[in-house]
């Protein structure tokens, strides 16, 4: 069965960097786009970014310049990058792989962005 789990989430200043991983399995990960979501308290979960399975990237506008997604086939693991960090970023960050039929999301990771 698909299988996400997120790491490297955590507690860091503003104007700080992080970086996630999420390890995949379960599926062929080189032939899937991959995706990364988040969700503040008390508002829904929006795409933050995307990579297509040919390396075509998308992101929020809200973290365009400051995030980048990369993805390592070898390793089926997708990587989310997060440079300048603001508290405004703080949320759950949650790994997702859309299949055919289905979206599947992580457990979730948080990042907490202090002031």
């Amino acid at each position: 069965q698909v299988q996400l789990v997120e790491s490297g989430g955590g507690l860091v200043q503003a104007g700080g960097s992080l970086r996630l991983s999420c390890a995949a399995s379960g599926f062929i990960f080189k032939t899937n786009a991959m995706a990364w979501y988040r969700q503040a308290p008390g508002k829904q979960r929006g795409l933050v970014a995307l990579i297509t399975n040919d390396d075509k990237t998308r992101y929020a506008d809200s973290v365009k310049g400051r995030f980048t997604i990369s993805r390592d086939n070898a390793k089926n693991t997708v990587y989310l990058q997060m440079n300048s960090l603001n508290p405004e970023d703080t949320a759950v960050y949650y790994c997702n792989a859309p299949r055919p039929g289905s979206e599947y999301f992580g457990q979730g990771t948080q990042v907490t962005v202090s002031s």
